[in-house]
């Protein structure tokens, strides 16, 4: 008759220093025991040390558990022993290969209200959560509420949603309420290995749009304002509400297009983000309904590789109230994107857009991870991750990197 197995999680805690677990280690090698599974944390100088292991038939479990009592109590930790039964052991390996998501929580500051009701909408969902870490650096008490500026905190959950429509209802509630950002992505190869991002330029990279600007130049904001309204409504597609824009701009000097570039509102965040990306190898491009000369400017300031926009056409130094080329809307700005995907060899599942507007939704849907930032109400009902909190940097939250890693 086969001898049952000897399963131990080890739990220890205390005062955390250099050496405690090479110390632990080294009784459980001496016992020749096997590792199953093993989780540190330390929060504030305070270690929680978890250990899973089998011991050898041979040797029993009471030597071991003594050595590692003693030892504990020599370096003023806390140990707790429990048995784990072989057929609970064999459950919990089977659960494995289950899916994984990641829930991410993101704002200026992060409170308990804030934890308490993801995680509620999490464990409804049927889910469980598996490790929580904070991306975002140590907050400094001194820091006043003016001056704290970004707050992450990463959960990874595991098993499937009972309704993923209903989990992201119940997010977008939650950050509604809240204030605060929620995403819920997969977790898996692509979440880390995303190569290309694209941006909508006007309200997104700016904080402004460039259209209103030269209609106020041109003396026509209230009648660019109007055509605006019109389409929002529904009344005019977008082309033709841009050819009958463009229309009024006629005998803008292009002395005030280089004056309204150089005093552009770039979004907070945005040269961080910007900079980090190509220091990690990402390729960007902008994807605008806006105006070339405007992406252009943001290329050479910015660092962005690749600019697509509307080319409005000067002719002796004042703009003729024509335009070059396609016009780039929304179902363009998509094909832009697998264009650009393709020519990089990426999958779109390695694609990123962002984006505030519905002519962003075509490639917001297309990409691997679809931002809507700062977006109108619509737009973060329909796309899959939205910010609204933070500046564009907070991006990179998203992707998994932690403020030690960047800053």
């Amino acid at each position: 008759m086969n001898q049952k197995r000897e399963i131990i999680l080890l739990n220890i805690s205390g005062d955390d220093r250099p050496g405690l677990t090479a110390e632990l280690t080294r009784i459980l090698a001496y016992y020749k025991v096997q590792i199953l599974d093993i989780g540190q944390a330390v929060i504030h100088n305070t270690l929680s040390l978890g250990i899973l292991f089998e011991v050898p038939k041979e040797c029993g479990t009471s030597p071991v558990l003594k050595d590692l009592l003693f030892k504990g109590y020599e370096m003023g930790l806390k140990a707790k022993f429990t048995p784990i039964d072989e057929k609970d052991y064999s459950y919990w390996v089977s659960l494995q290969g289950k899916e994984r998501y990641i829930v991410t929580l993101l704002g200026r500051k992060i409170l308990a209200v804030h934890l308490s009701m993801v995680s509620k909408a999490i464990s409804e969902e049927g889910l469980n959560i598996d490790t929580i870490n904070r991306l975002s650096g140590r907050i400094s008490l001194e820091e006043s509420e003016n001056t704290m500026k970004r707050a992450c905190v990463e959960l990874f959950v595991r098993g499937t949603p009972l309704s993923p429509e209903n989990m992201k209802k119940q997010l977008m509630e939650i950050s509604r309420i809240t204030g605060i950002d929620v995403a819920f992505q997969k977790d898996d190869v692509f979440r880390r290995n995303r190569r290309l991002v694209c941006f909508d330029m006007d309200s997104t990279l700016i904080q402004t749009e460039v259209i209103v600007e030269l209609a106020k130049a041109a003396g026509k904001g209230d009648e660019v304002h109007e055509i605006t309204e019109a389409a929002m409504r529904g009344e005019l597609d977008f082309q033709e509400s841009f050819k009958q824009r463009i229309k009024l701009l006629k005998g803008v000097k292009e002395s005030v297009l280089k004056e309204i570039a150089v005093n552009l509102p770039i979004t907070e965040g945005a040269a961080r983000l910007i900079s980090h990306l190509k220091k990690f190898g990402y390729k960007t491009a902008i994807l605008s309904g806006g105006f070339t000369y405007f992406g252009n400017y943001l290329k050479e300031v910015l660092g962005i590789d690749k600019v697509y926009a509307n080319e409005l056409e000067i002719k002796n130094g004042e703009l003729t109230g024509n335009y070059l080329g396609e016009i780039v809307d929304g179902a363009k700005k998509a094909e832009l994107l697998k264009k650009l995907a393709f020519e990089e060899g990426l999958k779109l599942e390695q694609v990123i857009a962002v984006g505030d507007g519905a002519n962003d939704l075509p490639m917001l849907s297309l990409a691997g991870l679809g931002i809507a930032f700062h977006a109108k109400p619509i737009v973060k009902e329909q796309a899959e991750h939205s910010i609204s909190t933070v500046g564009l940097d907070g991006i990179l939250y998203l992707l998994g990197f932690r403020d030690r890693e960047i800053n």
